[in-house]
C-alpha cells in the first residue's frame, strides 16, 4: 500500500498485466474444475437453456476450437494466431512497407493464409479493434506475452500450491489469488517483467508450459493421441 500512487506502485508491463487477465479467464474460467462448481447455478439461473445440456457439452462448449474472425471471441488454441497476424502487419506499417489504404486487402490475405476462411467485411476483419485508431500500436503482443506469463505463473503455482483444479471444484479461489498477490501484485513494477518471471518461477520466460497446457487440455477434448 505504502507504493499507491508512486511509479513503483504501477502494473509490471503490459504483458505482466495481461497475464493476469488471461489466466483468470482461461485457465480458471474455462476449466472443467471452475464449472463442476458453477454449472449447477448456471442451470438454476438459465433452466430454459441448459436444463437439457450435460456439464461435459456445456465445458466442450467452453473450449470450442475453430477459426473464428473476432479476435476477442477467439478460443485459446487459435487466439495466437489473432496476434501474429496484427503484430506482423504493425511492423509493415512502421517500417513503410505496407501503406494504410493496402491494409484491408493485406488483412484478407494473411488471415485466409492463417486461418483458412474468406473475410466476409471489414468490420470483421482489419476494423475490429479499436487499437490502431486510438494510435496503441505494440499493443497486440502483450496479449501473447500475457498467455505466455499466465501459463508459466500458473504451472508454479500448481507446483507450490497443489492441485489448483480440486480447489476450483470446490469454489476455492483465494490461494491462487493470494499466491498471486505475494508473489507477483505486491512487487509492482519493482522488477522488469523478464526478471519478475525468473524470480517467481525459476525459469525465464517460454512457450513450454504454455504448449503443455494446451495439449494437456484440448487433445482430451478433441480425442488427440
Amino acid at each position: 500500500t505504502d507504493q499507491f500512487g508512486m511509479p513503483i506502485g504501477e502494473a509490471c508491463s503490459l504483458g505482466i498485466h495481461e497475464s493476469q487477465s488471461r489466466m483468470w479467464e482461461n485457465f480458471v474460467g474455462r476449466s472443467r474444475a471452475f464449472w463442476d462448481f458453477f454449472y449447477p447455478a448456471a442451470q438454476k439461473a438459465f433452466p430454459e437453456t441448459l436444463s437439457g445440456v450435460s456439464a461435459d457439452d456445456f465445458h466442450f462448449a467452453v473450449n470450442d476450437v475453430r477459426p473464428s474472425y473476432i479476435r476477442v471471441e477467439a478460443d485459446e488454441v487459435t487466439y495466437n494466431l489473432h496476434i501474429m497476424l496484427r503484430f506482423e502487419m504493425e511492423l509493415a506499417l512502421i517500417r513503410g512497407e505496407l501503406a494504410a489504404k493496402d491494409v484491408p486487402a493485406a488483412w484478407n490475405e494473411k488471415f485466409k493464409n492463417y486461418f483458412g476462411i474468406d473475410v466476409p467485411d471489414d468490420r470483421q476483419g482489419c476494423l475490429q479493434d479499436v487499437h490502431w485508431s486510438a494510435g496503441l500500436f505494440g499493443y497486440f503482443p502483450t496479449y501473447a506475452l500475457g498467455n505466455l506469463y499466465a501459463a508459466q505463473f500458473f504451472a508454479q503455482a500448481e507446483t507450490d500450491l497443489g492441485d489448483l483444479h480440486d480447489q476450483f471444484s470446490r469454489g476455492e479461489f483465494d490461494a491462487l489469488r493470494n499466491w498471486l498477490k505475494d508473489k507477483i501484485h505486491v512487487h509492482g513494477r519493482r522488477y522488469p517483467a523478464p526478471e519478475l518471471a525468473q524470480m517467481v518461477t525459476g525459469k525465464p520466460l517460454s512457450a513450454e508450459p504454455l504448449i503443455t497446457y494446451l495439449k494437456a487440455k484440448f487433445y482430451p477434448l478433441y480425442g488427440v493421441k
